[in-house]
């Protein structure tokens, strides 16, 4: 059956976000998937705000978060698997629309009395979606969509009430309803780009299931996060960590505006920035925007720190720790201070965060991936008060607040630089002459492509040192001299990526370029991986 042409359009509305209590929300409670965070993503999309949630969240919880639509996650569990996570059954009684999403629908079926079973045949990868009923969750949705899935098990007996809305050849329940509870399942993955109509899926869930309004708006955030951070932070005085990042600048204009000369922004130089930025960092903040910078050289400091390590989490929580250590420091000579700006990021405390750990099992269902200097690297006894205005947001949402107050596009453009810089693009120990070697390799790749009015074409363009040497050849005379990795990729938040397909005209450019003008490199290869199952950074 054809699907009604019924246009789905989002709602229009006007109406400010008043405060926590009164913002509509939609959650998505977290099973151990890859995709949790994209489902995240993919709502803010809509203007309509969502939060990644642990399983283990009770309906008496979910209920005093009063959210508009709960999205059970997919994950690497069979629902029969000994240990397998599973919800509070009373969120069924709830009255809230829940969309289960794989694994979630799987989970949806058998707590409700339908039968999960190994399916015959696994799906994985794109299928056609063939629909049965057009209606609600699938207006718009076109029959014969490309879906993407990934799963062994499929529900092989519905519950009572619930009825088939589409089909693919192997899975005969790919999507599910029990429409007088709002109750909906789908075994694909809505959420990822190869799931052509996945978004307006969403869409349908949000808009028209949900009765949710966007009111996720930049403009609406910006009103409230200075509201939030004058409530909290009254006329004491802020620390602002600056890096020259979106990130950090975009924190620095927001906290300027909230709270004035109350706000003291200091640029700590660690020695791991790429070349000629720490110059211009001061210059820009102090001589165009006329917010003061103090300036502080620790290279020496953290260097020395660093002295020895090659493991990263190491690294990583050295840097951290060292930060912190300098701030104290700093702000005894220039304080007192009673808080600390961060520009942490929503996937920086999700891949930070240990969730999701069964209480009796010890089991993680969501895995840590690495730690973010900015939320991993703090110490216990971390004598400032955090104010993190930013902690809500994706990258792609901060970059639309920092148009939104004035940031100039040089800063708002700029691809991210991690917190640890290039000490984390060394693998290995990181010293003096690999720092010097990995800085003028950086500075050819972001040249290069600047000169070819290439720079925003990609996510994050960079180089990577090995701690390896390799033979070589030059002026007839053997080398023995490290090789560099190129690392270039596409992405929309930073959360998957891609790597990018570079002309080979500019990998030969900038290959001739780094072993002609960068002592020490004789060899340049490029990363074909993307992520998953690879990282953006090497480390």
């Amino acid at each position: 059956m054809a699907p009604q042409t019924e246009t789905v359009t989002q709602p229009q509305s006007d109406t400010p976000i008043v405060g926590e209590v009164n913002r509509q929300m939609i959650v998505i409670m977290d099973f151990g998937s890859q995709y949790s965070e994209l489902i995240a993503r993919r709502i803010r999309e809509t203007e309509v705000y969502s939060e990644v949630i642990s399983y283990r969240t009770t309906a008496e919880q979910l209920a005093t978060l009063n959210p508009q639509g709960i999205i059970l996650s997919g994950g690497p569990n069979s629902v029969y698997d000994q240990g397998a996570p599973h919800c509070d059954p009373n969120i069924w009684n709830l009255g809230i629309p829940i969309l289960g999403v794989c694994y979630g629908m799987q989970l949806m079926v058998q707590q409700l009395g339908g039968q999960v079973e190994r399916a015959q045949r696994a799906e994985y990868g794109k299928a056609s979606l063939l629909i049965d009923d057009p209606t609600d969750l699938l207006t718009n949705v076109e029959n014969g969509s490309t879906m993407w899935m990934s799963h062994a098990d499929s529900c092989t007996e519905l519950p009572t009430g619930f009825e088939i809305l589409a089909h693919t050849e192997n899975t005969p329940c790919a999507a599910i309803a029990e429409h007088e509870r709002k109750l909906y399942g789908v075994q694909f993955h809505p959420e990822v780009v190869h799931s052509v109509g996945g978004l307006a899926l969403i869409r349908n869930f949000v808009y028209h299931i949900c009765n949710c309004q966007p009111t996720w708006t930049t403009e609406a955030f910006v009103e409230e996060a200075i509201r939030e951070v004058r409530a909290k932070v009254g006329d004491k005085r802020v620390l602002l960590a600056l890096s020259g990042g979106v990130d950090s600048s975009t924190l620095a204009f927001l906290m300027h505006r909230a709270i004035g000369d109350n706000l003291t922004c200091m640029f700590i130089d660690q020695g791991f920035m790429r070349k000629y930025e720490p110059e211009r960092l001061v210059k820009l903040f102090e001589e165009q925007f006329h917010i003061p910078v103090q300036y502080v050289n620790a290279r020496e400091r953290f260097l020395t720190k660093l002295e020895g390590v090659t493991d990263p989490e190491k690294k990583r929580k050295i840097i951290g720790h060292e930060f912190i250590g300098v701030f104290e420091e700093e702000s005894s000579r220039l304080g007192p201070f009673d808080y600390l700006a961060q520009g942490t990021l929503y996937p920086d405390v999700i891949e930070s965060a240990d969730t999701n750990v069964d209480p009796q099992t010890g089991e993680r269902v969501a895995v840590k991936i690495k730690s973010h200097h900015n939320v991993g690297g703090l110490p216990k006894d971390l004598r400032f008060k955090l104010v993190e205005p930013l902690r809500k947001l994706f990258k792609d949402e901060v970059r639309k607040v920092g148009r939104s107050i004035g940031l100039p596009e040089e800063i708002v453009r700029r691809h991210p630089f991690p917190g640890p810089g290039l000490a984390i693009r060394i693998i290995g120990e990181v010293t003096p002459e690999r720092l010097r070697i990995l800085r003028d390799a950086d500075f050819v790749v972001r040249d290069e492509i600047s000169k070819q009015g290439i720079y925003h074409d990609f996510w994050q363009a960079f180089a990577v040192l090995l701690p390896v040497r390799s033979v070589g050849v030059m002026g007839d005379q053997r080398t023995y001299a490290h090789p560099v990795v190129l690392r270039f990729v596409s992405s929309e938040d930073g959360m998957t990526a891609d790597w990018s397909r570079v002309p080979y005209d500019l990998l030969e450019i900038i290959s001739n370029r780094m072993v002609n003008e960068v002592k020490g490199v004789n060899r340049v290869v490029y990363d074909i991986t993307s992520k998953p199952p690879g990282t953006i950074e090497w480390e």
